[in-house]
């Protein structure tokens, strides 16, 4: 777009017409309008204000590869002067899709070899609502309809997408969850199970998924999601053994088993899948996010190939998008992966960045407003608490202590997410060791900046 525009004009227009995604619109309208980022290179974002911000949450968990790939920006002018777009309803497909989805299924590999594209993670949460009921009729078990999921789990922010997740705060708008979904404890040792034993803790969590299948019937349950690692309900990384305790679960009863990896897949925790680093075998996997670098929307849902034979016994799976498998979409995401091949960015997140994370999020752990670190890949959390060695909040700010440190760190150059009382952080891969410390030195700066401010509250 051309550059002649005036900042303080773009958000008198951002008050006057745009709504924001998940935003207090009295308090846009308040604040004069919504920050306006302008441009962005490498782990690094710039607003109208003239502030360069270290993008310690990689856009919003998806820009994996960095800002400013060129070769991303090629290959989509090259895609939309040849074939902007068509659409897979007419016994159809282009070239791109059908090359990402064997992308795709060399790394999810196993049984994971068919691939349903979508927009959205929403979309793609949508599609495993659907495809997973579908399956069930199909198989001649109609009764199993029943989704068991997590308290505090995001799987998207439609119907079906905000049902299937657990946060109440969503539910309470639009009379959600629909019917037939359930919701079990999270494995959050550090808010829920601190003082135990963290694998027995994790233990427990996955026996409360056995013990709401035996509740709700297991006739009559289809499936259970859940994130590898719960990326906007705080960064919750599970306690060891947590997954395989859950798959045999799942097996034991022959209910489907859905990896969520809208956030955790393309290499975030260091294999290119959560559930590859996690050591369990899902039977559908939603994807998006980190598949594209955020550089277009797009979205998959890789499907095992016992589903899709069951599948192929129903007719039309009358399911989809326009633009479902888009192909300018599908060629920067075969060029995104590329770039995540070509520059080893899942084994140096793995091997390197990842380590080094964990070791300087240990940095802040003698702050006395920190109770815990955590990490797994280039995933991590802060815990704020008012009483070392607790995990007890501040009582006039529960919930609201992470806000209050997360514009303190936009403020001193550091774009972070506040989860309640937790700080969270999701940088591009190709973060380097400096830049790593750039972003715990700001937050521990922030965390100082913080206490005068969660004592007035």
């Amino acid at each position: 777009m051309p550059r002649n525009y005036e900042i303080a004009e773009l958000k008198r227009l951002d008050v006057a017409h745009h709504l924001p995604a998940q935003q207090d619109y009295k308090l846009i309208e308040d604040m004069g309008g919504s920050r306006i980022v302008t441009h962005a290179e490498g782990c690094y974002i710039h607003d109208g204000d003239g502030n360069r911000i270290l993008d310690g949450m990689a856009g919003l968990w998806c820009v994996n590869v960095g800002y400013g790939r060129d070769e991303l920006v090629e290959v989509a002018a090259e895609q939309m002067r040849e074939l902007p777009f068509y659409n897979t309803f007419f016994k159809t497909v282009t070239p791109p899709t059908v090359l990402l989805a064997q992308k795709i299924a060399q790394h999810t590999g196993g049984k994971l070899q068919h691939v349903f594209f979508n927009a959205s993670g929403s979309e793609a949460n949508d599609t495993v609502f659907r495809m997973v009921r579908h399956y069930w009729k199909l198989k001649g078990e109609p009764k199993r309809t029943v989704f068991i999921s997590r308290w505090n789990a995001y799987h998207g922010s439609t119907v079906a997408g905000v049902s299937l997740g657990g946060m109440k705060a969503m539910h309470a708008q639009g009379d959600l969850p629909v019917p037939g979904v359930e919701h079990v404890r999270q494995p959050y040792w550090f808010g829920e199970g601190f003082g135990q034993d963290p694998v027995q803790f994790g233990k427990d969590c996955a026996a409360a998924i056995e013990e709401r299948i035996l509740a709700v019937g297991p006739e009559n349950v289809a499936a259970f999601i859940g994130e590898p690692v719960q990326g906007a309900g705080g960064v919750i990384i599970p306690p060891p053994g947590y997954w395989q305790e859950v798959e045999a679960i799942c097996r034991k009863y022959g209910i489907l088993l859905v990896a969520d990896e809208v956030i955790c897949g393309f290499g975030r925790t260091g294999q290119w899948f959560g559930h590859q680093t996690y050591g369990f075998t899902p039977d559908l996997v939603p994807m998006a996010k980190g598949l594209s670098s955020g550089y277009l929307p797009i979205s998959a849902t890789a499907v095992s190939s016992d589903i899709v034979e069951v599948l192929k016994t129903g007719g039309d799976f009358v399911h989809g998008f326009t633009y479902s498998g888009h192909p300018v979409a599908a060629a920067v995401a075969l060029a995104n992966i590329g770039i995540i091949e070509r520059e080893g960015l899942v084994e140096r997140t793995r091997e390197d960045t990842g380590p080094y994370l964990a070791r300087a999020l240990t940095r802040l752990l003698a702050h006395e407003l920190v109770g815990e670190v955590r990490s797994i890949g280039l995933l991590g959390a802060v815990e704020i608490v008012s009483k070392k060695g607790t995990n007890q909040r501040w009582l006039g700010a529960e919930g609201n202590a992470g806000p209050v440190v997360r514009d303190l760190c936009i403020k001193n150059g550091l774009m972070v997410r506040g989860i309640r009382d937790t700080i969270v952080m999701c940088p591009p891969l190709i973060i380097s060791h400096q830049q790593i410390d750039d972003m715990v030195d700001i937050i521990g700066k922030s965390l100082d900046e913080a206490l005068p401010v969660l004592r007035a509250l």
